[in-house]
């Protein structure tokens, strides 16, 4: 479930909220500061993608480098497209 801001934020920048449901469905994720997670597509997760999606997996392409950041109660907090890497810890 999207709040406010997340709608927002995914219509600001044009996210498609199939791209957001593959994110959650197929990406990657790690613990970030306050309790939220992070998610985003990693090389193993653009692979699921690719495996999944089949011939229609190049349309996708344009829209892997998306994030996600998801509170405790499952909610997404908000969306966007990386510009740098996720930095892991």
């Amino acid at each position: 479930m999207l709040t406010k801001h997340a709608r927002i934020r995914s219509q600001q920048r044009a996210i498609p909220p199939l791209m957001i449901d593959l994110l959650l469905q197929l990406g990657s994720s790690e613990k970030a500061v306050g309790g939220v997670s992070k998610f985003f597509f990693d090389k193993a997760s653009r692979r699921r993608v690719h495996a999944y999606a089949g011939p229609i997996a190049p349309l996708l392409d344009q829209h892997l480098d998306l994030y996600a950041v998801v509170g405790c109660d499952n909610q997404i907090i908000t969306v966007g497209y990386r510009k740098e890497r996720i930095q892991r810890h």
